[in-house]
């Protein structure tokens, strides 16, 4: 039989196995998570008002993950001069159950997928799914709130998503930062990103700022600058942050439901991002409405996996230097 090198390990390039995130092992069972990181899917786009699709994001975004998880030794950033993910235990425990048409069941399985990650002592990263499945997922937190501390939760964002009800619709993608900062456990909120045309009326801003929000637009945060957004933050709290990937520019995120000019670039985000982890800890992540067939190209995909991975690499570097 001819030698194919199978005794020094294998190659494992990004084409190759099964498509979990980062290429993590995947855990089936819940009640045995024994990792840093836990990352969840939550395909659920039944909250959506205009394009459907983002029930497809955590399959699109695992798959564009493993373009990042070719070789073994983490991965080296020359500008900071620092190794991030070598030595982080992730896993991926796959998709909480999603049962058509009916929301409130399908938000209570992504809720207890949350629950159980955080009752394992691991990191829950969600991917969504759309914006909507922040709802379970901040409602996963009341207990370890109750045991550790609210949390201030940072959203990356084009619209304020702050309707309280609209035609009896209450868990949509437009009612979860209105559901988060009703919670107890919640301290405050932070909305970047925030820009023109958008789905909630002058009422629902000055019911945010008066509820504890700090709502900035893109073109002001690019005026203030990174280090002085972060100053807005309050520092040493446990930080929620989500991020809908509509935040970023449609010229380099057109993959999504609700695409809006005027985002974010890169390393904008990134820069924000970092600055967080080190003024703060952060506790829990989701990413949402990414919509794979809107982007031919699988641009949006590889830029979540991208964003994704980086923080993660950067809360978990972070943990340890503490």
């Amino acid at each position: 039989m001819a030698d194919h090198g199978y005794e020094k390990g294998r190659l494992n390039l990004p084409f190759v196995g099964i498509s979990t995130f980062g290429k993590a092992p995947y855990v089936a069972d819940w009640d045995a998570i024994d990792a840093d990181v836990a990352v969840l899917g939550a395909p659920f786009d039944f909250g959506t008002q205009f394009r459907p699709g983002a029930r497809f994001g955590p399959r699109g975004v695992r798959e564009a993950s493993t373009l990042f998880s070719f070789g073994h030794a983490g991965a080296y950033d020359h500008e900071d001069d620092a190794t991030y993910l070598a030595d982080v235990r992730m896993v991926d425990i796959g998709d909480a159950d999603i049962i058509h048409t009916k929301t409130d069941e399908s938000h209570a399985g992504i809720a207890l997928g949350v629950e159980k990650i955080l009752a394992s002592g691991a990191l829950p990263v969600v991917i969504g799914g759309d914006h909507s499945i922040n709802i379970p997922c901040i409602e996963a937190f009341k207990e370890d709130c109750a045991k550790n501390g609210p949390i201030h939760v940072v959203q990356f964002d084009a619209h304020l998503d702050f309707v309280d009800e609209r035609k009896g619709v209450t868990a949509g993608h437009g009612n979860p930062m209105r559901r988060a900062i009703e919670k107890p456990y919640v301290s405050g909120m932070t909305q970047l990103g925030i820009r023109n045309v958008s789905s909630t009326a002058k009422e629902g801003y000055e019911d945010a700022r008066a509820r504890g929000s700090d709502i900035l637009s893109v073109r002001q945060i690019r005026k203030l600058g990174v280090e002085a957004v972060l100053d807005r933050i309050p520092k040493g709290a446990r930080y929620y942050i989500t991020i809908d990937i509509d935040g970023f520019c449609p010229s380099i995120a057109p993959g999504t439901g609700t695409p809006s000019h005027g985002g974010f670039l890169y390393y904008e985000v990134l820069e924000l991002l970092q600055g967080l982890t080190k003024q703060g800890q952060v506790v829990g992540i989701d990413l949402v409405e990414v919509a794979p067939a809107y982007d031919s190209t699988e641009s949006t995909q590889i830029l979540a996996a991208q964003i994704l991975l980086n923080l993660i690499g950067f809360v978990c570097h972070e943990r340890r230097q503490k």
